[in-house]
């Protein structure tokens, strides 16, 4: 069993940069569409938060943070953060101290920081590696949803589960899936990382400047996915990597009947790159 340490720690930060309004939790609702199942659709309820308006964020929120939303330090390289705007409570962000580009190669820093973290609090991992690929913002973030010790992680985790056993077909567009080999030490994470990079054609940290293409990275305690992708947008639907974990949300400008006519799986093959 985890400490989660961590977890609570954000839940006592939490409390107080509501109260001090440095947090602004984002208002949806779930959509009752059994159409998509297993896909959750929500809908933005309140206004959209900074980073989803026109006129797009301040070009670092990072430096400096805002320290009421500061959790932890991770080293000396990374620091733990609540996303100001979370649909869920307690989502974490791991960030670099300094300035490393969304864009760049994820190094063996950034992979010891989320597994200090990991260790301690488990969930959904995500990264989304620039706008292409659903980032809001150019600061590398890696995020956390924390998750109780045998909760499912996302609303996909038992398909992508049996895809790992052959049980379920797969999908029909570029992506890589491993099984976790060491799901609380992390020493595992640095290896899937780069040999799916590889493998989709992304690069190799070792003779490339950054990597060739937009993706998006997801894992929990028993798979590791990474995703190829080419745009952000399909269908009105703006798609980070939580899409390709069953959560979608939906605003003003989404095509709620395409995504009835056409199904959610049509959404995530618009917006990857074909197999």
């Amino acid at each position: 069993m985890r400490a989660e340490r961590w977890w609570r720690r954000a839940v006592e930060v939490s409390e107080q940069a509501l109260a001090a309004g440095a947090l602004v939790p984002v208002e949806t609702r779930l959509i009752d569409q059994p159409a998509i199942a297993p896909f959750l659709l929500r809908e933005l309820v309140s206004r959209p938060p900074r980073h989803l308006r026109p006129e797009g964020p301040k070009p670092n929120p990072f430096l400096p943070w805002d320290q009421p939303l500061e959790v932890g330090h991770i080293g000396e390289s990374h620091v733990l953060l609540l996303n100001k705007y979370p649909v869920q409570a307690c989502h974490l962000l791991v960030i670099t101290r300094g300035w490393q580009p969304q864009s760049g190669w994820l190094d063996a820093t950034d992979w010891a920081s989320v597994a200090a973290v990991g260790a301690d609090t488990g969930g959904l991992w995500f990264f989304n590696s620039g706008a292409t690929a659903g980032a809001s913002q150019p600061h590398r973030h890696l995020q956390l949803l924390p998750r109780s010790e045998g909760a499912p992680s996302c609303p996909l985790a038992s398909l992508l589960e049996s895809q790992l056993q052959g049980a379920s077909p797969p999908w029909p567009w570029a992506y890589r899936l491993s099984p976790r080999l060491d799901p609380i030490g992390g020493r595992d994470l640095e290896e899937l990382y780069a040999s799916h990079c590889e493998a989709l054609g992304l690069g190799r940290r070792e003779s490339d400047e950054a990597p060739r293409h937009p993706y998006n990275v997801l894992f929990d305690d028993r798979w590791f996915l990474t995703v190829h992708r080419w745009r952000e947008h399909g269908a009105g639907f703006s798609v980070n990597g939580l899409g390709f974990a069953g959560y979608l949300l939906c605003t003003e400008a989404s095509d709620r009947n395409w995504l009835e006519r056409h199904g959610p799986w049509a959404l995530l093959a618009s917006v990857a790159v074909p197999a």
